[in-house]
């Protein structure tokens, strides 16, 4: 949209708030009108909804940056009118006429807010759906258990925020918990708002499964990454160990009545994938397959970076298996995540999946260190 010849204004979409916790960020509305663009290609094609995930998620995208680009254009319209408006009012010294332009300005907060937390978002792939993996770390069965905790966790904040998500597989303890689960998660943001849950948990508690009621300290471990298309990597089907197992399960017409279940193994980074919710042998090699796709995107994208660190030389703070945040019940109740220094006392709410804070800080985080 034009700009009005009278304004000398930078336009208002070009950086974030004045007011932001980072200032500094970029709203990139000319890179969201191409991708637009292309999405409204993609929604005009006849075979769109033969894949209906792929078709709800770019009608999904495209109804957002429709209505990001439409809230930019408004907001700049509005900001360039309240200008000539403060001007004349200035100039006549109209009163009534200032007071009206400030009450606009103060309507427009909301809006302003919304660019701010675009703008946090900045990541290439921010906007695609995420695959996180829990992993019970050291810890026997309390890590066991703990990695359910957290499943749990994430599930009932997914479900509160809106997101959709499939468990694709899940492995259950010996005694308690889970030794592993992995999910795929869908909706606004998804990889940019989990990226920031990636990385190893530490729990401190009385041990449940202690008959002398000891503190005990467990691990989990997250692992999150955007889901690519299959297309985008190049796998040899030489390079793959395909086995078969019977689903585990709460069973059904299908599960646990056949070898349904497909673990693939990578030879070559030893990456190991399964699938176990689909009802066929052949959809659950095919999303694993996927999923396999996405964590050897993530893999050549961690080693590009251990070939630039290298280079650059040794660093102080090493992101990647570090401890991000501590889980303390006994003998206080508090939860801090290491990086952002974010402090939250009540840890019956977050194991409940009040994690929001947590994600906040962390994008705030990223930014400022981009």
């Amino acid at each position: 949209m034009p700009y009005p010849k009278t304004s000398t204004r930078e336009p208002g979409w070009r950086s974030c708030a004045p007011a932001s916790m980072t200032p500094g960020g970029s709203f990139d509305i000319a890179g969201k009108e191409a991708e637009l663009e292309k999405l409204k290609e993609r929604a005009a094609s006849p075979g769109l909804w033969d894949n209906p995930d792929e078709a709800r998620e770019v009608t999904r995208r495209l109804a957002r940056f429709e209505g990001t680009i439409g809230r930019v254009h408004g907001l700049e319209a509005r900001l360039d009118d309240s200008a000539v408006l403060l001007e004349m009012a200035t100039e006549e010294g109209d009163e009534q006429t200032a007071a009206e332009v400030v009450a606009e300005l103060i309507a427009l907060d909301s809006d302003m807010e919304f660019l701010e937390r675009e703008s946090l978002y900045f990541g290439e792939y921010d906007d695609r759906p995420a695959i996180l993996s829990v992993h019970a770390g050291a810890g026997g069965v309390d890590a066991q258990d703990w990695a359910e905790m957290m499943l749990r966790m994430y599930t009932r904040h997914l479900e509160r925020a809106g997101y959709t998500y499939v468990i694709d597989d899940i492995s259950p303890g010996d005694e308690a918990g889970i030794k592993s689960a992995t999910l795929t998660i869908r909706g606004d943001f998804a990889y940019g708002n989990f990226e920031s849950e990636r990385g190893v948990h530490r729990l401190v508690r009385i041990s449940p499964f202690d008959s002398a009621s000891r503190r005990h300290t467990s691990f989990a471990g997250v692992d999150v990454v955007p889901e690519v298309e299959t297309t985008d990597v190049e796998i040899e089907q030489d390079d793959l160990r395909i086995d078969t197992y019977r689903s585990q399960g709460a069973g059904g017409q299908h599960v646990n009545t056949s070898d349904s279940a497909v673990r693939i193994t990578h030879l070559p980074t030893g990456i190991v994938v399964a699938c176990q919710n689909e009802r066929s042998q052949l959809q659950n090699k095919n999303r694993a397959m996927q999923i396999l796709a996405s964590r050897l995107a993530e893999h050549a994208r961690q080693e590009q970076m251990k070939e630039i660190d290298s280079i650059r030389g040794e660093q102080n703070e090493a992101a990647w298996g570090r401890q991000i945040r501590s889980y303390v019940l006994q003998p206080y109740q508090m939860i801090k995540d290491l990086r952002t220094d974010e402090e939250v006392g009540n840890v019956s709410a977050v194991l409940d999946g009040d994690i929001d804070r947590f994600i906040d800080a962390y994008l705030h985080w990223r930014r400022a260190r981009a």
